[in-house]
Formats: C-alpha cells, sequence, structure tokens
C-alpha cells in the first residue's frame, strides 16, 4: 500500500486515557477531568485552559463554506478518521501559553505555525512522535480494525478506478448517436440513497475545542475549513471569565446535536484541561507542611513550652499523621513557593498566642489535602490499571486455549454443551453433553492394563 506515516486507531473517552496522552505527547502539570454541567458552580472552580466537547456527530449542512483564518490561531485539519480526539487536544494545547508543552510540542508548534490548516493537518497525521502516542492507548483489536479499514479503504479505491477505466473504454468502443437522439434530453439517473449507510455514516462521535486566545474565545473543528470566533472577551490579554463567553455556544451545540434521547442516554460528554490534579494536591498538601514546621521553628524560640499550650491528642496522633505520605514529599510544582516566602516572613513577625491557634489551622489543612492527594495517587493507580487492561493483547492467549482444549478433547464437548437445548435462565445442563475423550499415552495404557490385570488376580 503506498501510505503516508500510518493509521490512527480509536481511542476511548476517557479523562484518564486523555490525561495520559498529553503525559506522553510531553506536556507537563496537566490533567483532563470531565465536567458534569456547564454552569458556573461546576467550571469556574477549575479554571480551565480550554474545553474538548464530544459529540454524536452528524453531517452540518448549515455551516459557512468560508473561514476567517487568523494567522495567530494555531488551527489544524483533521485529515485522519480516527484522530480526531489527538486533532481537538492539540488545536487547544498549541494555542495555551501558559502551559508546558514539553520539548516535543514546542518544537512541533514552532515548526508548523506558519503553515496553512490543511498542511498542518498532514503534520499531524505524519508525526511519528504523535502517531505512536495515540495508537500506544488503544486496544489491540482497534490497532488491527484501523490497518484492516486501510486496507479496504485502498483496495476499494482501486476497484472503483479500475471500474471507472472500464466505463471510460466501454463510452468510447460505444456507437455513435444519431442526430435525432443528440437532440433528445433525458433526466439524469440519480442513484438512490441507502438508508442504512446514512445511519452507518452518521453514527459517529466527533472532538472539537474551545479554548480562549489573542482576546477571543475560538471554537476549533477540524473538518471545518478553520477557527470559528465565538465571542470577545472583555480584555484581550486576561482569560478569566471567558468561560461566560464559551457557555452559550456550547448550549447551542448541545440542543443542536441532542442532550439526550427518549430512552434517557446521553449524547455528548465535556471535558476540561486543567492544571494538573496531582501536582496541585500536592502542592496545596507541601504548602502546609512548610507553614507547620516555619511555625514550630518560631515557636521554640519564643516559648519552649508551647507543646503543652496545645491539644495532645491533637499534637501527638494527627500531627505526625498528617505530614506523612507514601511518597517523599519535598516537591512543590506550581507557585507555592513564592507564597511560601511572603508567609515566612509574616510568621516571623507574628506573636506566639497567634501562632498556636495557626499551627492547628496548619495541621487540620494538612489532613484535608493529604487525603486529596492520596485520592489522586489512587486514582492514578487506577487509570494505569485500567490502560494495561485496555491495551493488553489478549488474542494470542486465547488462540492457545482453544487449540489446548482441542487437543486435549475437550472443545467438542464444551461446544456440545453450549447448543444444549436444556437451558435454563442462562444455566446449562450437562448431564447429555458427550464425555470428552481423554487420549492416554502408550506408556500410561500398559500401566493401566498390567494393573487391571493384577485386580483380576
Amino acid at each position: 500500500m503506498d501510505l503516508i506515516g500510518g493509521p490512527f486507531s480509536v481511542i476511548e473517552s476517557d479523562p484518564g486515557v486523555f490525561t495520559a496522552l498529553t503525559r506522553k505527547l510531553g506536556v507537563k502539570n496537566l490533567s483532563v477531568v470531565e465536567v458534569f454541567d456547564i454552569e458556573p458552580w461546576a467550571t469556574d472552580h477549575l479554571q480551565p485552559h480550554g474545553l474538548i466537547f464530544c459529540f454524536h456527530w452528524r453531517k452540518d449542512i448549515h455551516r459557512p463554506a468560508e473561514f476567517e483564518n487568523p494567522e495567530q490561531v494555531w488551527f489544524a485539519n483533521q485529515l485522519s478518521d480516527d484522530a480526531c480526539a489527538t486533532h481537538a487536544i492539540l488545536n487547544v494545547l498549541l494555542n495555551c501559553p501558559t502551559v508546558n508543552l514539553g520539548h516535543e510540542l514546542q518544537q512541533f508548534r514552532d515548526e508548523t505555525k506558519e503553515m496553512s490548516p490543511v498542511m498542518k493537518g498532514l503534520a499531524v497525521t505524519n508525526s511519528t512522535h504523535i502517531r505512536n502516542v495515540h495508537n500506544s492507548l488503544a486496544r489491540q483489536a482497534d490497532l488491527r480494525g484501523s490497518l484492516n479499514a486501510i486496507a479496504t479503504t485502498t483496495l476499494s479505491a482501486q476497484k472503483a478506478k479500475a471500474k471507472e477505466q472500464q466505463q471510460s473504454l466501454k463510452k468510447r468502443h460505444a456507437a455513435t448517436p444519431s442526430k435525432s437522439k443528440l437532440h433528445m434530453k433525458t433526466k439524469p439517473k440519480t442513484k438512490p440513497v441507502d438508508s442504512a449507510d446514512s445511519a452507518e455514516e452518521e453514527e459517529a462521535f466527533h472532538f472539537i475545542g474551545y479554548v480562549p486566545a489573542f482576546g477571543k474565545v475560538w471554537e476549533l473543528d477540524g473538518l471545518k475549513p478553520g477557527p470559528l470566533e465565538v465571542g470577545e472577551l472583555a480584555l484581550a490579554n486576561n482569560t478569566t471569565g471567558w468561560m461566560d463567553v464559551a457557555r452559550p455556544a456550547i448550549r447551542m451545540k448541545m440542543a443542536k446535536y441532542g442532550g439526550g434521547t427518549d430512552a434517557g442516554n446521553i449524547q455528548f460528554s465535556l471535558l476540561a484541561l486543567v492544571d494538573g490534579t496531582y501536582e496541585k494536591a500536592n502542592d496545596e498538601w507541601e504548602y502546609w507542611r512548610r507553614e507547620r514546621r516555619s511555625i514550630e521553628r518560631r515557636l521554640d524560640d519564643t516559648d519552649g513550652n508551647w507543646k503543652a499550650k496545645v491539644d495532645q491528642e491533637f499534637l501527638l496522633k494527627v500531627s505526625e499523621h498528617a505530614f506523612t505520605l507514601p511518597d517523599a514529599p519535598g516537591r512543590m510544582f506550581l507557585q507555592a513557593g513564592s507564597h511560601r516566602l511572603l508567609r515566612d516572613a509574616e510568621i516571623l513577625s507574628s506573636s506566639p498566642d497567634t501562632l498556636l491557634g495557626q499551627w492547628e489551622t496548619a495541621v487540620r489543612e494538612a489532613v484535608r489535602t493529604k487525603i486529596d492527594v492520596e485520592e489522586e495517587i489512587k486514582k492514578a493507580g487506577d487509570d494505569w490499571t485500567d490502560h494495561i487492561k485496555r491495551t493488553h493483547d489478549y488474542e494470542p492467549f486465547v488462540v492457545d486455549y482453544i487449540k489446548c482444549l482441542c487437543r486435549d478433547g475437550f472443545l467438542e464437548a464444551l461446544l456440545d454443551i453450549a447448543k444444549s437445548p436444556n437451558q435454563n435462565n442462562g444455566s446449562i445442563t450437562a448431564g447429555k453433553a458427550k464425555k470428552p475423550k481423554m487420549t492416554l499415552p502408550d506408556d500410561q495404557i500398559d500401566k493401566e492394563d498390567s494393573h487391571n490385570a493384577d485386580d483380576d488376580e
């Protein structure tokens, strides 16, 4: 097959999968979380860098044919059917100046920023790094399916081309029509639309992005010619409150593509790209750990008997437990370091009586933030377990298992049990099934014969 690059496989629309995708691409301190509502109470505390909207796609006949293509906005057209998730994430990430993209993506952005949307899409499709990361999160069956789809498409295109050449050759050898027939007007034949094919064409999910950039909010749909302006921000250099601009557009998109069916099925999902949830929780816990240490150092200098003035149970049990984690602490990921310096200066000028209450506050906050950190660690472990289960290739095991059943004579019996009509609510009556035929080696048969002869004597 004459292919450029390789296929993109289908990946699941899951926050854990998308977080792993961004981390493997080299993006640092970023997580993808699911948003269950677009109201301010559900989104404002997240402070998202951008949104990924997944919806049940159908052909949009009302979309404008022409788009203004602002040169500043990084936008790539989607040229691979199953790469819409990666395209949506890249279209959002590469327009976020505050996100640490890592070396690979930053270099990719710099090399493609002057390209047209089509050429950027081709660059994404041909990027070995992006394609390998994308496919590393897919199931093995989906990887084989993507290769099979490309083979089928290629063969179909070759057959269509050969058929077209054959029809063209037949027209050349056809007799020249008479003059009377030249003046006859015939209605063009219309090919009937197969409803099943149309339904299958509509059965697809698509990902688009929403991102604030360059004083405006943009809708980035890789299937459209260019970025679509959603609205303007109050301040060109400040993205605060950009969700208020994007919210009406997302509501319209939900209404257009269906907020649910009669059966109550949700037809879309919304994901937010936010600061790393583990890094954020660990940063807050580390802040309060250093808060306690600074306060204790100050109290030791001013009041050597300060431990007798606090709750002893609170001091002995909770304090030590609140400041220990399975992983070695000490690293501060975000901007808490500068805040810590200012706070340490305040502690040096505080009175001992004030510091006692602040010490207890630090312990309580450390308990709360430690729970958040432990939850993030558990969630990361669960996501990794799901990743292993999803990407492991079970086919060799299944094939070898069936071969073993066939070799040992169990397969036929199991098939008879499965076909047995005596089934009650899924239970299988195996009494009438054929007993498996066991084949013993010759030396074992000789031992059995000698043993039977001894019994007869």
